[in-house]
């Protein structure tokens, strides 16, 4: 059987689900493929490479939102949050993969961020600022939010009683922040 670039980073994606991103090492995916490790050089020249694809996966779901650039920013980062949320530590995948410049998906969603950010009335030099402001928002949130999920399936007490609230409220609103300091932003001209 000859292995495909799209099998290895299924499973990959498969690994990350099952294990955590912790357990995804290119042994183990290796072992998981019933390949040789140098197998999987073929397709990626590193780990970063190969996360970068898996990033890309998980990333796949975020599209395209029409409307104003209040309805597309709140809409792309609610469908953000909901990739990232789809797989077991896939805010910490991505935001790796986006730190080391891996993602292509993260670097579509950020233009198109600032493309937004540009129509709200922000200065070209700031927006793509403002779009990347808004993804390690989301990036953070949901990596805080995945790690205390990870906590309570574990049964760990976690004396914080504002997660006991509803996280997509919680979320939303740290989002209408930030949309609403776009706004006040561009029409200082700050």
């Amino acid at each position: 059987m000859q292995l495909h670039k799209r099998d290895v980073v299924d499973a990959a994606t498969a690994l990350l689900d099952n294990y955590g991103i912790a357990d995804l090492s290119m042994r183990r995916l290796a072992r998981e493929l019933a390949v040789s490790p140098g197998a999987l050089y073929w397709h990626f020249a590193n780990k970063q490479e190969l996360l970068g694809a898996v990033a890309d996966r998980i990333l796949a779901p975020v599209t395209d939102v029409t409307g104003d650039w209040r309805v597309r920013v709140t809409g792309m980062c609610g469908q953000l949050r909901d990739a990232l949320l789809s797989h077991t530590d896939g805010a910490e995948l991505v935001s790796a993969s986006f730190a080391a410049g891996q993602s292509e998906e993260m670097s579509r969603l950020v233009e198109r961020l600032r493309e937004a950010a540009t129509e709200a009335g922000v200065a070209p030099e700031h927006a793509e600022l403002a779009g990347r402001t808004v993804v390690y928002y989301v990036l953070g949130f949901t990596a805080d939010e995945q790690s205390r999920l990870q906590w309570d399936a574990a049964g760990a007490r976690v004396a914080q009683p504002v997660w006991t609230d509803d996280a997509g409220a919680r979320f939303a609103f740290g989002l209408g922040l930030l949309v609403d300091g776009i706004a006040a932003h561009s029409r200082t001209g700050a």
